[in-house]
């Protein structure tokens, strides 16, 4: 059977885009977003859309289109994506950034998070050009840069920078959401992203007594850091549901039968499998203690210790979570955020939510909607400042076996072609009722 051009394109695009290195290690080194820029501007320029590119440093570049719609009187769509990706590290399969064609799969670095997704959306606006297709209102393309690192050179940074991009905009579409998860044969959850936790990004500071290593010290920086750590990393936060993981819970309940007990809901979430552990960090806030850093020679105690946590608190909560990481911490230590961003949540209707169940519906009649809260944290957080609507939405159709959350920042990330050209033609459906 010959597949169209949208599939065809879908899949080679996402391919070379992976094939550009644009690592972000989050200390400024790396090679940046701007070969990747000039990509995506030149693919767009080949079927006649103008783009504009904004370097925010040296090699930082983001690129933004608008494709004029019927009626440009209607509130203007979002469609955003960030082209960074992690560090590749590991033993893989395949080399992080060749792309690879193999058994009918992508494998690279940016294969989920999220080349795939600017695959999906480069050729589809591509298409219409081919079909001279004018969509219902303005399409707003953006393309960012370091959103695996805070932003800052990337959504927020254009926030700041060139607001009048947005102007008009009321709504918004990014990464980590519209992906499948399969229940039973006959029935296949869809999760849309409706909200996000928020992100507490601390470095904890401890401060004592310098002196020899061999001596007795009851002033230890070291020491003192090591017991807030500990406590932070060992500490049983409470069960939250917010409004977006109760409907979650309560449709998976409904679907297997296992009564949600919303004091202790785990018998529930075990029913997502591989995907529990993403919607299980999603009811309660979390604190990970990922850095430490403290002395300079093994017989020397330092007179300053330092530790990094990655807090992620539930949207609604951020007061209550830092109250709560200061009392952890204790009197005697320091906390010095790096960044904090609130949570985000937006209510699960609408005609944009209704044309995504539309369109999944219409190319899988095994597809069940709903929404849920992503852990991490999206480019929608910078949207949000500008009071701009957003959902989760990149949809693709996964075999019940590829363990989806595991890929992110994983080694051997890889997606299906068939995920990849399902995703295409549903994106196409989606922004033609958008």
């Amino acid at each position: 059977m010959t597949k169209s051009l949208l599939e065809q394109e879908v899949v080679s695009i996402t391919q070379q885009l992976i094939q550009i290195d644009t690592t972000n290690y989050g200390d400024g080194t790396g090679p940046g977003e701007a070969l990747c820029a000039e990509y995506i501007s030149s693919i767009l320029k080949e079927v006649g859309i103008d783009s504009r590119i904004y370097e925010a440093g040296k090699n930082r570049h983001n690129v933004i289109a608008r494709i004029e719609g019927k009626d440009s009187s209607r509130g203007a769509l979002v469609i955003d994506g960030h082209m960074d990706v992690v560090p590749a590290v590991g033993d893989w399969q395949h080399p992080a950034f060749s792309g690879a064609l193999v058994d009918d799969v992508v494998w690279g670095r940016g294969a989920v998070d999220m080349k795939s997704a600017l695959g999906i959306t480069l050729a589809t606006v591509r298409n219409w050009q081919r079909e001279k297709y004018q969509p219902n209102r303005d399409v707003v393309l953006v393309f960012t840069a370091d959103e695996e690192a805070g932003s800052n050179f990337g959504s927020h940074w254009l926030v700041d920078n060139a607001p009048t991009e947005f102007q008009g905009v009321t709504e918004a579409v990014g990464e980590v959401g519209g992906f499948s998860y399969t229940l039973k044969d006959d029935l296949r959850l869809y999760l849309i992203e409706a909200a996000q936790k928020g992100i507490a990004w601390l470095e904890i500071h401890a401060k004592g007594r310098a002196g020899h290593g061999s001596m007795i010290s009851n002033d230890n920086a070291v020491t003192e850091l090591s017991a807030a750590m500990a406590r932070i990393g060992n500490h049983t936060w409470p069960i939250r549901l917010t409004d977006t993981v109760r409907v979650l819970l309560q449709e998976v309940s409904e679907i297997t039968g296992i009564p949600l007990d919303e004091q202790n809901p785990d018998a529930v979430i075990a029913q997502l499998g591989n995907l529990a552990k993403m919607v299980g960090a999603t009811v309660r806030h979390t604190a990970n203690p990922t850095m430490l850093k403290a002395g300079y020679k093994t017989n020397v105690i330092p007179e300053t210790a330092m530790g990094v946590v990655d807090g992620r608190f539930l949207p609604g909560y951020r007061d209550e979570f830092l109250a709560e990481m200061s009392r952890l911490v204790g009197p005697n230590l320091e906390i010095r955020p790096q960044q904090i961003e609130n949570g985000l949540e937006t209510s699960f209707d609408g005609d944009l939510v209704e044309a995504m169940k539309t369109s999944l519906i219409e190319h899988d009649p095994c597809a069940r909607i709903v929404p849920y809260t992503l852990s991490g944290g999206t480019d929608a957080k910078a949207l949000d400042r500008l009071n701009i609507r957003c959902f989760g939405f990149a949809p693709l159709k996964l075999p019940p076996s590829l363990d989806f959350s595991a890929l992110f920042h994983g080694v051997d990330e890889r997606v299906p072609v068939e995920s990849l050209e399902f995703g295409a033609k549903v994106f196409d459906s989606f922004l033609k009722r958008a």
